[in-house]
């Protein structure tokens, strides 16, 4: 993995406090005062307050959501540089900024201040929703991946090394209860990204199960890895299919925390196509550049299992990531193929470049097995989510409306979009094959639901069962924003995570 940002609380004022940067949060203003800075625990004087405020407002600055300014610092300020980050408009009455707000405007700052080694962020945060919020956002906004630079890696700015978040009250268990839990979960987030973010030619499914394998080492988690062999032993044909034209052979991962004392089991399913080229349905050149991503659900089920492992969450886990590279060549996969998926159900293959949904249903029938409270998958699943959904938000389906919308919650507590959407009846039909049980594409309109529904077809009726579509969110094509870089965004760790808290306390339940 990357390096490793630290983080600390403090109470220090602005002026004894030893950093490079000092980041305070800003809101717009009114009339003569344009911007305002938001900072209770600033350590500011009140006319040192309002002479920045002051010199942001003569340097343009307008406290809008997202915007980083920087002005030197000095006097009230111990630190050379004072960044100013927007908030957007102030709260009204007795409200608060919201969580999200918060770590977007956290990760903008350092991820604009890197190449600066330590940086001491002061924000409107005292509860510790509002604190974990600020330090997961700077954590997350400290991030690059580095490992294959060779001639240029002298020109990349490091990230922030040590980021403080300025409390009224550091000692406080609970704020230092919630900086731990955003360490934890943002390093999470952070391996999902490293391994996104991997190159195909450095990451085959053999690798991907030996990165499962160290995430969860010294941690309570029974790792066990099917290789070829057992796959075919055992009847995973989904899984197989996919992979028989790769040089490189398929792996299913299985992830086991077994707490002492918990009563609750949650299964975690993530698509694991460490590179998609479509198989002999070949994709446009354009369409594999980021192919690597198409593992995006198996990176976020390893890093939930091992985050959730180190919060020791009183709540069973069993984390599958199913694994195969999908390549055209003489031993893969034909269109009009016919392949039998664990447990007994034929698939018509029409379409080799739908091959997520084949290793799920693998996945799934298996998972199912082990009589878990709730089946969660997740994967970069289909095109037709980003069409009706954009490239941030992701789809939330499922059968029952109660289980699907509870998961939807705890994505919004979490802090990741997403949407809850419908798996309609009547496209069922579509799926219906000549030759064998169910085939595997349907009708190209409503295509993120069709997926969905194929899944369904895997689940038994009184198995509650969520599925996640992050084909947009998974992978930023475009410019950096808040705490998400370019490249892998690590979608979905931080929902998994609070799908399994939510079940521990009872918050979700099924």
């Amino acid at each position: 993995m990357h390096a490793v940002t630290t983080l600390s609380l403090s109470s220090s004022p602005a002026g004894s406090l030893t950093v490079d940067a000092y980041v305070v949060g800003t809101t717009q203003g009114s009339g003569k005062r344009p911007v305002s800075v938001a900072a209770p625990n600033s350590g500011l004087a009140p006319a040192a307050r309002t002479a920045l405020e002051d010199t942001l407002a003569a340097v343009g600055a307008t406290g809008k959501a997202g915007e980083v300014v920087r002005v030197p610092g000095g006097g009230a300020v111990k630190a050379p540089l004072v960044v100013a980050v927007g908030l957007g408009s102030a709260p009204t009455g007795r409200g608060t900024h919201d969580a999200e707000s918060l770590r977007r405007a956290a990760g903008a700052a350092v991820r604009d201040l890197a190449g600066t080694r330590r940086v001491a962020l002061s924000f409107p945060a005292t509860t510790p929703a509002e604190v974990e919020a600020v330090a997961q956002g700077a954590l997350l906004g400290a991030y690059a991946f580095d490992r294959f630079r060779g001639t240029t890696a002298e020109d990349r700015k490091a990230p922030v090394a040590a980021v403080t978040v300025v409390v009224g009250k550091p000692r406080d268990r609970a704020l230092r209860d919630a900086a731990t839990r955003a360490e934890i979960v943002s390093a999470e987030v952070n391996r999902a990204r490293d391994l996104v973010n991997t190159p195909p030619s450095h990451l085959h499914p053999a690798d991907l199960a030996a990165a499962a394998r160290a995430a969860m080492k010294g941690l309570p988690v029974t790792v066990d890895v099917l290789d070829e062999k057992a796959l075919r032993r055992d009847g995973f044909g989904g899984i197989l299919a996919v992979g028989q034209g790769s040089a490189n052979p398929p792996r299913l991962v299985r992830m086991a925390y077994r707490p002492r004392g918990a009563t609750t089991h949650l299964a975690l399913v993530g698509k694991g196509i460490t590179f998609d080229s479509g198989g002999l349905s070949l994709k446009p050149p354009k369409a594999m550049e980021a192919m690597k991503s198409d593992m995006g659900g198996a990176a976020a089920v390893i890093a939930a299992v091992a985050a959730i492992a180190r919060m020791g969450l009183p709540v069973q886990v069993t984390g599958w990531a199913p694994s195969a590279e999908n390549m055209p060549s003489g031993t893969a996969q034909r269109p009009s193929d016919v392949i039998t998926i664990y447990g007994g159900t034929t698939v018509e293959v029409l379409n080799t470049d739908a091959e997520g949904r084949l290793i799920l249903a693998d996945a799934l029938v298996r998972a199912a097995e082990d009589d878990p409270d709730l089946i969660v998958d997740i994967a970069t699943l289909t095109g037709a989510q980003i069409v009706a959904l954009g490239s941030r938000t992701s789809g939330v389906m499922g059968n029952g409306d109660d289980v699907r919308d509870g998961v939807w919650e705890a994505s919004r507590r979490a802090g990741e979009s997403m949407w809850p959407m419908p798996l309609p009846d009547d496209l069922r039909a579509s799926l219906d094959s000549q030759v064998a049980d169910i085939a595997n594409i349907g009708d190209r309109n409503g295509g993120m639901l069709t997926a969905g529904l194929f899944l369904r077809d895997f689940v038994d009726g009184d198995q509650p069962w969520v599925h996640l579509d992050i084909a947009g969110p998974s992978f930023n094509e475009s410019a950096a924003y808040g705490y998400t870089p370019k490249g892998a965004t690590g979608a979905g760790v931080r929902t998994l995570v609070q799908v399994a808290e939510d079940l521990a306390t009872g918050e979700l339940e099924v």
